[in-house]
């Protein structure tokens, strides 16, 4: 019997190194390996289905879900985690340095179905106390124009939404048009470190840090995606892919603690991964649905709030069932 072929999408990650690079093959598969930046991978997969199997916005995934889009399904392994309390920006001599103080405000955003923008959104009106119906949002691209939304949204009541294709949030952020940009990709202000943008928040890192201490919440960004077809021929891939992924990771856990020589171009390196361990866990980028069920829960509830999702979601409707649990000896 020879390997199925399947293509795949993603972005240039440690932790996928192994899968794309053919060094941990998935049983019976030949895997066919892309690497693009994250838009480009969702744009194509949202619009054409390029590929097999495609790194997704989990804010995207989780849309096409409740639209009952039986076209792609998914395997819980995820890519990208961030906390995004770090993801507000403002210009250097805004007097914003606080959360509580959004209320009333203009914040930009690239997509309102960004999952980095559902779940500060989440944060700002569950943990903050700020009703989103108390700050005008604005949509654009992060540094270019013309930037839209990629699903169809039904916005709560009361929110104060409008799409600005002419420009960007750069632009205006720097124009003085919006007070706050929320996005997960820095500005290209801020990355060009001209003094202009700062972080909102000086003590981000902290404030992350404890909102994980009190919640549990490791964010999910993204998720990979399977042409329904592709997992519907057979059905034994998504459990192979999702070991292929587990070991991939595991082989990169293993290589950040090494201390015989520096895995990543960073001083200490291995003593951060250490201090994730100590605060996280061995595992502390898990995989599946069980070790992830809270962050899970949590985040559908907010897709469900925002008007992302058409329906509420449960987590065991996202993934198949071939995936949601495993066999024990």
């Amino acid at each position: 019997m020879s390997d199925i072929h399947l293509s795949m999408a993603i972005s240039d990650y440690e932790h996928t190194r192994d899968l794309v690079h053919d060094v941990v093959k998935p049983k019976g598969i030949e895997l066919t390996a892309m690497v693009y930046e994250v838009e480009e991978i969702f744009y194509r997969f949202t619009k054409n289905r390029e590929w097999d199997v495609s790194e997704l916005s989990m804010g995207k995934y989780a849309a096409f879900k409740s639209q009952d889009d039986t076209s792609i399904t998914a395997i819980p392994v995820f890519p990208s985690r961030f906390f995004r309390q770090s993801s507000l920006y403002v210009r250097t001599e805004s007097p914003l340095t606080k959360a509580s103080e959004l209320a009333g405000k203009r914040i930009g955003i690239p997509e309102w179905a960004q999952t980095a923008s559902i779940y500060t959104r989440g944060w700002i009106e569950h943990d903050i106390g700020i009703p989103l119906s108390e700050i005008e949002w604005v949509q654009a691209g992060v540094n270019d124009q013309g930037r839209m939304e990629k699903v169809d949204l039904k916005l709560p009541d009361g929110v104060s939404y409008s799409s600005r294709p002419d420009s960007s949030l750069s632009q205006m952020l720097l124009d003085g048009e919006i007070d706050v940009a929320m996005t997960a990709r820095s500005p290209r202000p801020y990355e060009q470190g001209d003094g202009t943008l700062r972080h909102m928040l000086p003590d981000w890192r902290r404030i992350e840090s404890d909102y994980y201490r009190d919640t549990g919440i490791f964010p999910i960004m993204h998720v990979m995606a399977v042409k329904s077809a592709a997992y519907e021929a057979n059905p034994w891939i998504a459990m192979e892919l999702l070991k292929a992924f587990e070991e991939a990771k595991t082989r990169s856990l293993k290589r950040l603690t090494n201390y015989s020589a520096s895995r990543m171009p960073i001083p200490w390196g291995y003593a951060l991964a250490e201090e994730a361990m100590a605060e996280f866990g061995n595992d502390y980028y898990p995989y599946g649905v069980e070790d992830n069920r809270k962050t899970l829960e949590t985040y559908l509830r907010y897709a469900y709030e925002q008007g992302v999702c058409a329906r509420q979601l449960t987590v065991d409707e996202l993934f198949p069932s071939e995936v949601r649990g495993e066999f024990r000896t």
